[in-house]
């Protein structure tokens, strides 16, 4: 049984903080503390176990039920969907992606946009009408994934336009109620909000519509004006064609064959140059008793 140190140091190890800094630097000495905390390798013959597969161990101990944080519900859905029933070639995804007063947990892009709000075992329901209220702003497809414990009060807080998944198992999601297309609550001045000024300026480009030539000051406000009188539907369509080749995640595409499976949504969710991306393969390919050198 994990103690609530271990399991810290076990959700820790899958933070942007730690894969950045074995990515930039070759060696994390977060990574070798977090080690520690969690206590569970100490019985590895060190130098036949790699850094990889630490993180393997790490993450089959996470995934278990009452165990499972938001990583592992991020990561069964970039496997089920995002790489299960599409691919990198063909969708793309955003994390944290703010929309209104909220962070969507997931967006994933292909022909449409679906938003997945992630709702684990150990979090509250509290603010999640409030979510949802947002996401409609923006996108018009909403799901919501939670393990078993809450899918009955989300069914009944949630209107029936709104998906639920329950997480059965780690790797498995079933769907409970599906999602239904609804652009009612589109609004294109939370979409324009959203959006890098580039992005916006492209989607006017994309109908059309003349760009002002304005200082950089005035600019944001003035497209922000555009985007109020248009079409809802046009612009939520555009912002998905947009982000899909703005936000494109094909180039990733060796990285996620090279790494372990357990940190194959890490990498998805955090921007690594080239190179940074060969050393991270090559430091988790070396035996795990050089992590313990980097503390």
């Amino acid at each position: 049984m994990l103690n609530p140190t271990q399991l810290s140091a076990l959700s820790r190890m899958f933070s942007s903080s730690v894969i950045s800094e074995i990515a930039k630097k070759g060696q994390s000495p977060l990574f070798s503390r977090l080690l520690s905390e969690a206590s569970l390798f100490e019985f590895y013959d060190a130098d036949n176990v790699t850094i990889g597969d630490a993180f393997d161990t790490a993450f089959s101990l996470l995934r278990r039920s009452g165990l499972r944080n938001e990583y592992v519900y991020r990561s069964a859905l970039i496997r089920n969907v995002l790489l299960g029933r599409h691919s990198l070639r063909t969708a793309s995804m955003l994390t944290e992606f703010r929309i209104g007063s909220s962070k969507a947990d997931m967006v994933i892009l292909n022909g449409c946009g679906t938003v997945y709000e992630i709702k684990s075992d150990r979090d509250s329901l509290a603010r999640l009408e409030s979510q949802i209220e947002n996401y409609r702003k923006a996108f018009s497809k909403i799901y919501v994934i939670a393990g078993t414990a809450h899918i009955q009060d989300i069914l009944e807080k949630t209107s029936e336009d709104v998906g639920v998944m329950s997480l059965v198992r780690w790797n498995r999601i079933s769907i409970v109620r599906e999602a239904k297309e609804n652009t009612d609550y589109i609004c294109t001045a939370t979409i324009f909000d959203s959006l890098r000024l580039s992005e916006a300026i492209d989607i006017l480009n994309e109908l059309n519509i003349d760009i002002p030539y304005l200082p950089n000051t005035l600019m944001r406000n003035a497209i922000r004006g555009i985007f109020t009188k248009l079409n809802p539907i046009d612009v939520q369509n555009c912002m998905i064609k947009t982000l899909k080749r703005t936000r494109n995640l094909a180039p990733l595409s060796t990285l996620i064959a090279n790494l372990p499976s357990a940190l194959q949504s890490i990498a998805l969710m955090v921007q690594l140059r080239s190179k940074d991306r060969d050393r991270l393969v090559e430091t988790l390919n070396k035996p795990l008793n050089e992590a313990f050198k980097w503390v």
